[in-house]
């Protein structure tokens, strides 16, 4: 896809699945919508999952959900590569150098308006899909890691978390010494002592992660500001 947009010299780009998933019907009223009604790019919005599984499609809808609360990006479930967009848009797309290249993340990062078409999906014309469901988890994953560092905050949760039971868990063991309602075993000290290495441990890997994270990011080398047009 890259390499598409890289190659391309017309003043509008199209990019669509040459097995007729994306009706070419749509094309003219895209033409329109990026010509003449002010958008900078106008897609495709899938609106059934006509060939999927219904495990395959829970599943879709779920990552989507997932994916905009974890990146706060516009990547809801029907909105697809299935898209015509000016030049402006392409250059947008094509300043950003990172190999990993998730696409759906990539056009809602660079900001363009968009208006969006509802079709039908209909089955392919010829041939397989090579899309699995490890192949797709995989793809989710990336898509995840490319637009958020909100995984890693859960590891710092789950420290702070162990790190506050950890504490109750002996101060409830300590009061009950005192108060003559129990006793302090070596099993209530060993495991004071599991929580709060385990609490130690995973906030520093959530502190190194943050640091990683960073560093991920910058090399990225995605462009501070877009500029649409200028005067």
């Amino acid at each position: 896809m890259y390499a598409g947009l890289k190659e391309s010299c017309g003043d509008f780009c199209v990019i669509m699945d040459a097995d007729l998933q994306h009706p070419p019907a749509l094309l003219p009223d895209m033409y329109k919508a990026v010509s003449s009604e002010g958008y900078d790019c106008c897609g495709g919005l899938r609106m059934g999952r006509e060939g999927d599984s219904p495990i395959r499609s829970i599943f879709s809808k779920a990552f989507y959900k997932i994916s905009k609360s974890l990146t706060h990006m516009d990547m809801s479930d029907g909105h697809g590569d299935f898209r015509m967009m000016s030049r402006p848009v392409v250059a947008a797309i094509l300043e950003m150098k990172e190999y990993n290249r998730y696409m759906k993340g990539l056009f809602s990062f660079v900001g363009f308006e968009t208006k969006w078409i509802e079709y039908e999906s209909v089955e392919r014309a010829m041939g397989k899909t090579k899309w699995n469901f490890r192949s797709l988890f995989a793809y989710a994953f990336e898509g995840i890691l490319s637009f958020s560092t909100a995984p890693l905050k859960l590891a710092g949760l789950i420290g702070c978390i162990l790190f506050a039971c950890g504490l109750l868990f002996m101060g409830i063991n300590v009061i009950q010494d005192v108060t003559g309602a129990g006793s302090v075993t070596s099993f209530d000290v060993i495991l004071f002592a599991v929580l709060m290495l385990s609490s130690l441990q995973m906030l520093f890997i959530y502190i190194l992660g943050a640091y990683v994270s960073k560093d991920y990011l910058e090399n990225k080398k995605r462009p501070i500001y877009i500029v649409k047009e200028k005067g």
